[in-house]
Formats: C-alpha cells, structure tokens, sequence
C-alpha cells in the first residue's frame, strides 16, 4: 500500500512538473497558431485546417489538402485577425504539407526544435485559440524519412478538427504538424517533422507538379535564379497567358537585375503585336544586363523574326538594319559564330548574297559547320546565279554525313536531287532520288514519284520512268497532268495503245481540258486511225491547246 502511494505522489508530482514547464510557454507559443480557411471560385468556403507561422514575415506550415481546388484562402490567427494567403511557397503531398505566406506585416513565430524529439519523451498538442487546453502525450516513435525528418506516433487523442494543430516539446519548441487519423477516436496521433515542414520549397519543374496544379493559389517562384529561370522556361508552354504574364511579372519584381526576365516578357510582348513594349523591355535588358552579348543577339532575333514571319503591323523603329545593328553589336561583344551566323540570316534577307555568303564561307571552319550551315549557303550561290557554287555547296551538305545514310541526309539529298534536275544532271539526280526513296521509303508520295519520272526522262531511262508515273497515278488517281505525261512519253517511245489506254483515261478523269485529246488524238494517228485521230485533234483545239494546229496540218493531209 505504501509502495502504491508512493507512486501516485510520484505521478501527481510529474505531473505537476509538467503543467507548470509547459504553462511557462504555452500563452506565447498559442499566438503563433493559427485557423486556416480555404475558397472555390465562387467565395464558397472549401475546407478548414490549422497552422503555425515560422516567421516575423508571414511564412506559415500547415496541411496541403485543404489546398486543392481552392482560388483563394485566409488565415485566422489566435486574437481573431484575419489575413490573406498570398502565395504558396512549397508543398509536399505525400505527407499533406504546405508553406506559404500571408498579407501581415508581422507575425509571431514559433521555434522549431533543432532536433527531433525522442521516444518516450513528452510531446504537447496545442489547439487553436488561448482558452482551449493543451493536451500532452508521449511519443511512441520517431521514425526518420529523408534527410533526418522524423515522422511521429504519439499517445494522444487529436480533436476532430485537429489537422495542422503543432506539437511541441517540453521546451516549447515545434516538433511537427498533426496529420489527419487513421480512424477516428484513435488514441495514437500522428504529425510530421516541422523542420521539413518548414524546408518545402519550390524547383524549376514545381510548376509541372500536379499537387501544386490543383490549387489556383499563386506559387512562389524559386529562390535560386537558375531554377527560377527554369520555372519561366517550362511555363511558357504549361500556362495560360494570363498566367504567364502574371509568372514573368513575378520574376522581374524577384530578380529586377537579372536580365532574362525582360528578355522573355519582350519575346511575349512581341508576340503578342505589342512591340513598344517589347522595346522597352529590350532597353532595360540591356541598361542592367551583364552578358550584353545576349541581349543584342535576342534583340536582334526579335526583329528579325517578327519582319519575316509577321511584317503587318509595321513599327518602325524595327528595320532589317536595326536587326543587323544588334547582330554586329553582339559578335563585338562577344565573337561568337551564332552572333556571326545571325549577321548572315540579315543580310539574306536584304537581297545581299555576297556579304551572307562570305560569312557562310567563314562559319563552315567554326564549330557551326553543319549540313545545314552549307545549305543556306548554297541559297546565297543560288540567288547569285552562281550554279556551279550552289551544287558544289549542296555536294558539301551531303558530304557531312557518311555511308550508310541516316534519315537525317534525307533533305539535302533531295534538294542536290532537284537541283542537279534543273542543271540538266538527270542521271545523278536519279541517283540521289533513288538513295532518298530508299532512307524514305514509307513517307514518299505521287508528287515524289513524279519528280524522279522527270529525271528519268531527262536521263532517257524510259522505261523507270514509266514506272514512276504508273506510281503517282496509282497514289493519286484524280491528277491529270501524270496521265497527260504518261501518255506523252509512251507515244513517245511508240507505245501508242498504251498510250491511247493513258489518254482516254486522262479524259475520264478531265473531260474539259485538251490534254486528253491531243495525246489520243496523236496515237490515232501514228498508229494510222487519221480520221479518229483527226476529230480528237481538232476537239482539242476547240478546248484551246495551240499545238493541235500543227499536228492537224501535220497529219491531215
């Protein structure tokens, strides 16, 4: 008996002991907690949790959950005033976290225990509001996730409304944040370490994170710049326009010396038909841009761009020369061959080819030497009417790649082709349409068909270029100019019942034109039906084709 009074005196005094250390922290830690309420679209409130603030300047942990499909969302703190969730500045969904920061000028924060509490050591729950009591249990374990987070099960009943509620040591310091039960009226809780609570920041990629997708609260851009520039990179195809300015706005305010951020609102505003505004921001880039370099060559891009590819509406201050100007101010700075190459697109499009090609000319032995590179100079020799040049560039193009080819060769295989084509190389433009038939052989079509019937022809290799119109008419069966050149081939290798066979179907497909006729009308006559052939000649000379004349004087008589 005296052994059991013993240990009840033992208990009350612990007890005791542990009411009066907590109550030396308890009235100052309860200003730190806070009520959270989250709102749709509408202003229809959406779901409660609670918090705490970490800092003087408005950064609070609490649960992500009551987060998602919320628009908007205040907090209520411990003397009933209300603030404004402004931002939300890390989340973590797995273990129902977020951080963010509200509209007050000052806050009071809670410290958070710089270790992690240990098992059998006493742990306290305080509730919302001053006048509710705090609760006190034991943890049961301390089971560490991460970089040395603990996750917490604690011998404590958590009221219903108890998520987001700190739990904190017998020192007053935050051990973590409650986690929603298991089952209800469970006496085990559960909360989540406060030091990781507290470290949820946002990355370069947070912006692609469906957790944080789901809420339309704005979020926080990356503290680091790199990261940050690469959260304004991924946005510009994963936000909306509204969403993005606000995104680019936000990165300006955060980095105002950063130069990336005026460049990408410039592209946007260029976009956008707002070209003054661009301007401006080009201006600013380059008063507190450090890579000046980049600047005038994206400047230089800009304008380049919008003349070629949106020349209405004008503005213009922005000319071919001002793009020139920015390109040639951007190799001064820093001579790099992209700032050269950019100089050349210039001065293409000014109709100065000597100048594009003497800088096309120095870039094949930089580190720009391409395939691509030699045939853009190859347009140069083309305008200059310099044929020999613009084959021998596009034979440089080709070069760029060895035996076997790669899909890759495949254009500038088909631009020699065509080019050799209309030099009068038919031979080695077959060749050239034969390896790209071969590296594209699910892709070519009727007109691909058709160009290597011309060649063929040119060449004399009659025979494969019969084929080759059999094919384009096989793929397109409605295109009359392929009967009209079939059947003038076949009569002209003496084929005339195929080519009579070719010319009525030509009619067939294009009983109005002249081209039918004439071709039949030809046959007739060579193979010796004059009269038939005669009445078709002269049909097409009805529909207007000129050289019916001759070949009804021809075989007439």
């Amino acid at each position: 008996m005296k052994n059991k009074l013993n240990l009840l005196l033992f208990l009350f005094c612990l007890s005791s002991s542990i009411t009066i250390s907590a109550q030396s922290w308890v009235k100052k830690a309860a200003k730190s907690v806070f009520s959270l309420k989250t709102f749709d679209a509408t202003g229809t409130l959406l779901a409660s949790s609670n918090g705490v603030f970490v800092s003087e300047e408005g950064d609070a942990i609490s649960s992500f959950e009551c987060f998602k499909g919320a628009s908007s969302a205040v907090v209520i703190d411990a003397a009933g005033k209300e603030y404004p969730v402004e931002i939300i500045l890390g989340a973590n969904e797995t273990y129902d976290l977020a951080k963010f920061k509200v509209a007050a000028k000052k806050t009071m924060p809670v410290t958070i225990a710089p270790n992690k509490g240990a098992e059998g050591n006493v742990a306290w729950l305080l509730p919302y509001r001053e006048q509710k009591k705090a609760l006190d249990g034991v943890i049961r374990k301390a089971e560490t996730f991460g970089e040395d987070y603990a996750y917490y099960t604690v011998h404590l009943q958590m009221p219903e409304d108890g998520v987001g509620l700190p739990l904190f040591n017998d020192e007053g310091q935050l051990l973590g944040l409650m986690q929603r039960p298991a089952s209800g009226g469970d006496t085990l809780s559960y909360a989540v370490s406060a030091i990781f609570a507290d470290s949820l920041k946002m990355s370069g990629l947070s912006i692609n994170d469906q957790a944080l997708q789901s809420t339309k609260i704005k979020k926080a851009l990356p503290d680091n710049i790199s990261q940050a520039q690469l959260t304004l990179f991924v946005a510009a195809s994963s936000l909306d326009s509204v969403e993005y300015v606000q995104l680019m706005d936000d990165f300006i305010r955060k980095f105002p010396n950063e130069q990336d951020g005026y460049i990408t609102r410039a592209q946007f505003a260029s976009a956008s038909d707002r070209y003054s505004d661009a301007d401006a921001d080009m201006e600013m880039a380059l008063k507190i841009g450090e890579k000046k370099d980049e600047v005038h060559f994206s400047y230089s891009r800009m304008i380049y761009q919008k003349l070629v590819y949106k020349p209405e509406p004008a503005y213009e201050p922005w000319t071919l020369d001002r793009a020139l100007q920015e390109a040639k101010a951007a190799y001064e700075a820093n001579p790099l061959p992209a700032y050269l190459q950019q100089q050349a697109y210039v001065l293409y499009t000014q109709k100065n080819f000597s100048e594009a090609s003497a800088i096309y000319e120095t870039l094949t032995n930089t580190s720009l030497r391409s395939p691509d590179l030699f045939f853009e100079a190859s347009r140069c020799k083309l305008m200059m009417a310099d044929t020999l040049g613009y084959l021998a560039l596009l034979d440089s193009a080709v070069a760029q790649f060895s035996r076997p080819y790669l899909k890759e060769a495949s254009p500038y295989i088909l631009a020699r082709a065509q080019a050799r084509l209309n030099s009068g190389k038919y031979r080695d433009a077959v060749s050239d349409l034969n390896e790209y038939e071969q590296l594209m052989a699910t892709q070519v079509n009727d007109q691909f068909y058709y160009l290597r019937f011309q060649a063929e022809q040119g060449g004399r290799l009659f025979q494969q270029a019969l084929n080759d119109i059999a094919k384009a008419i096989q793929m397109n069966s409605t295109e009359e100019v392929y009967y009209a050149e079939k059947a003038s081939l076949e009569v002209r290798v003496g084929l005339y019942d195929d080519a009579i066979q070719t010319a009525q179907a030509c009619m067939k497909v294009a009983p109005e034109h002249s081209d039918g006729y004439l071709f039949l009308g030809l046959a007739q006559c060579l193979k010796g039906q004059k009269a038939e052939g005669i009445k078709n000649l002269q049909r097409a000379r009805e529909l207007g084709d000129v050289q019916a004349d001759a070949l009804i004087e021809k075989y007439g008589k």
